[in-house]
């Protein structure tokens, strides 16, 4: 496996683990669903810039991992969600959208901070 390819795992992993645990905590605690938004969105950045840190790939290629792992475990997170009936349908696509933008910017922070420098970058 590549690092890209085991970081995305690991990344992908971690970010739906917490995805879902928000999402089941949130079920039957109001103050956690009430930041479902918030939260989740932090999560999909939390999990982009892990994804950019450990996969140490060129910029282009960390936004676009980031993206995928917050966008890939926001799904999951809110397909969850919405099948206990906490959310409606469009917050698959609404909620799924916003997730993959705030992980592309996870995966852009840690260029931009100098972060981990990429292999071969």
């Amino acid at each position: 496996m590549t690092t890209s390819t085991n970081a995305m795992t690991r990344a992908l992993l971690l970010g739906t683990l917490l995805q879902v645990g928000m999402v089941v905590i949130g079920h039957n605690t109001v103050a956690v669903a009430s930041l479902f938004a918030p939260l989740g969105m932090a999560i999909s950045l939390i999990a982009g810039l892990l994804y950019a840190r450990w996969a140490r790939t060129p910029r282009e290629a960390s936004v676009r991992g980031g993206a995928i792992v917050g966008g890939v475990s926001a799904l999951i997170g809110i397909a969850v969600s919405y099948f206990l009936g906490d959310v409606q349908a469009s917050i698959l696509f609404l909620g799924t959208l916003s997730s993959t933008f705030t992980g592309a910017i996870g995966g852009l922070i840690v260029h931009a901070v100098g972060g981990r420098a990429p292999a071969g970058a």
